[in-house]
């Protein structure tokens, strides 16, 4: 069995909520559910982002501007 649910009180701007409830009735979720999923696909999204980072600590450093000549040079901007 999981652990308890833990209560927070979170203010959402009017049309947000407004879009919460509407997405939740579609879904049949509950508010409460949609916010959950989204915080973890956010914290699992800041979590690929944080072992992408460690794995290229070892790589060389290069600058703004050299990477903007890098990408003119591709074609890229």
């Amino acid at each position: 069995m999981g652990m308890p649910a833990k209560r927070a009180t979170v203010y959402l701007e009017p049309d947000l909520h407004k879009a919460l409830r509407l997405k939740a009735v579609e879904t049949s979720s509950s508010v409460s559910e949609l916010i959950n999923k989204a915080v973890r696909e956010t914290m699992a999204e800041d979590s690929e982002d944080f072992t992408a980072f460690e794995e290229r600590v070892g790589e060389p450093l290069i600058s703004y501007d050299e990477m903007v000549k890098r990408l003119r040079k591709d074609g890229r901007i």
